[in-house]
């Protein structure tokens, strides 16, 4: 569904990412895995055309994304929940979602928009508690909902999750990684970008470890939690001798 291909990325003359190479397959739910200043962010946001690359091919649907605009992206099926969510905290509940469906138009798209706002409100039960509230009043873990609620309004082929948990209580963490595999069952595929490397990785079918812009460690997302680098990289475990 995914794939990318030695891509680079450089701000000014500061090379940010180093050939890097992944894919991402239908129906799968893959992690990056990174500390701070690993490139995690920025890989996503020159994957979602937010970011101009240096070199290197995306592609999506088998089709090259490489210069394609973020708008234009998110209308074939590519969309991304960004890291500190950014919803409209003027704007009730109600109405960011109604701003998550703006590529749809006419009126069959309407009756859809109503139903996937239902199909959302018993996914996020609190969100239809809140509805008619201010995003911008909502908890951290209610805010994480919502625009995460947004991005599925556009019907995503391939959901980008940019830091779920950050900020956010340990429990609502839970709840939003059982959310997202339950997506992940009914057909969604997911790239997730977490620092949470753990519960990231227990979930993914695959992931991939990215140190210093450039992709160290790759596998399945469960050998990779018994890899003892991940353990004295990522989890601060020592090495066994």
């Amino acid at each position: 569904m995914l794939k990318i291909e030695k891509l680079s990325l450089s701000y000014g003359e500061i090379e940010v990412l180093h050939d890097v190479s992944l894919h991402v397959d239908h129906k799968e739910i893959v992690a990056i895995v990174g500390s701070n200043g690993s490139g995690k962010t920025t890989l996503l946001r020159s994957i979602s055309g937010l970011l101009p690359v240096s070199s290197g091919r995306i592609s999506f649907l088998d089709i090259d994304v490489t210069h394609t605009r973020a708008d234009k992206l998110v209308g074939m099926g590519l969309c991304q929940v960004p890291e500190g969510r950014h919803i409209f905290p003027a704007l009730s509940v109600y109405a960011n979602l109604e701003m998550g469906a703006y590529l749809r138009s006419g009126r069959r798209a309407r009756a859809e928009s109503e139903k996937t706002i239902q199909f959302l409100f018993e996914l996020f039960p609190i969100l239809a508690q809140r509805k008619k509230q201010k995003g911008g009043t909502l908890s951290g873990g209610e805010q994480q909902m919502l625009a995460m609620a947004r991005a599925l309004m556009a019907a995503p082929k391939l959901l980008m999750l940019d830091e779920p948990s950050m900020g956010i209580a340990p429990l609502v963490v839970r709840d939003i990684f059982r959310t997202i595999k339950n997506l992940n069952s009914e057909g969604l595929t997911v790239l997730l970008v977490e620092q949470d490397v753990e519960a990231s990785l227990s979930i993914s079918k695959r992931g991939y470890a990215l140190q210093l812009g450039r992709i160290v460690l790759e596998g399945p997302g469960r050998e990779l939690l018994s890899n003892e680098e991940v353990k004295a990289i990522y989890l601060g475990k020592k090495k066994d001798n």
